[in-house]
């Protein structure tokens, strides 16, 4: 049985409403039903939110709440996120269970009474991954993944919003990384799958290529032979 601070958000207004109120930590935990990755981190928020009993973790579903999702800059689920007020002070990205409940702890420990070992902010600090493994992290946060100037609702250049209407055009279930709002991803992704431009397109962690390239598998009908079944909208 969930804890009564375990909560499916039905209406934006809550959150707003626990944010402005509450004067501690508040866990976000933005999700998808079609997306087996958030089962696991969807078990580990109920057992962190049966112990840290005094901290509100909100369950999101980030497609039913866009403007959540946007004001947070969700690219994909799941995806937790550790606010205080207006303030967004932890975040976990992808199926990381360590790194959550090592950050649950440092930031809602206190709040909860629940002492925190003296490690437990450098262990949170350990995770800072160097640039070629976040990549990798980033690249595999969805099985189908764009790298986009600007956001899948607001594409910030053309090649972007044509990749990104080309996929919602074909039904496909995708996460985005907005390469605008970190320049060590734009550079670093370049060199690390060798692909001098964007937008670049990955599925299942392969680099496709870009807007060219996905035009040409979209003419050869190769495109949604491609995209895994449960990325296809039914």
């Amino acid at each position: 049985m969930a804890s009564k601070n375990a909560i499916r958000l039905e209406d934006d207004a809550a959150l707003r409403k626990a944010l402005e109120e509450s004067g501690q930590e508040t866990v976000l935990y933005f999700w998808a039903d079609w997306a087996e990755q958030c089962k696991q981190v969807d078990s580990v928020i109920d057992d962190l939110a049966k112990k840290y009993t005094k901290t509100q973790f909100f369950k999101i579903e980030a497609e039913n709440f866009e403007d959540i999702s946007e004001a947070y800059e969700i690219a994909a689920v799941p995806t937790v996120i550790i606010a205080k007020k207006a303030k967004i002070v932890g975040r976990v990205d992808g199926v990381n269970t360590a790194k959550l409940a090592q950050l649950v702890a440092a930031k809602c420990g206190a709040a909860n009474g629940i002492s925190t070992p003296a490690t437990a902010d450098a262990s949170v600090g350990d995770f800072k991954q160097d640039l070629n493994t976040r990549l990798k992290g980033l690249i595999n946060r969805a099985p189908v993944m764009v790298f986009i100037k600007g956001t899948a609702a607001q594409p910030r250049c053309g090649f972007s919003k044509k990749l990104v209407g080309v996929l919602n055009e074909h039904g496909v279930k995708y996460g985005y990384f907005d390469i605008l709002t970190d320049d060590q991803v734009r550079q670093g992704l370049k060199e690390f799958s060798d692909w001098p431009t964007y937008p670049q397109l990955y599925v299942s962690g392969e680099l496709v290529g870009g807007l060219d390239i996905v035009n040409e598998m979209v003419a050869s009908n190769e495109l949604l032979g491609m995209i895994p079944t449960d990325s296809l909208e039914k």
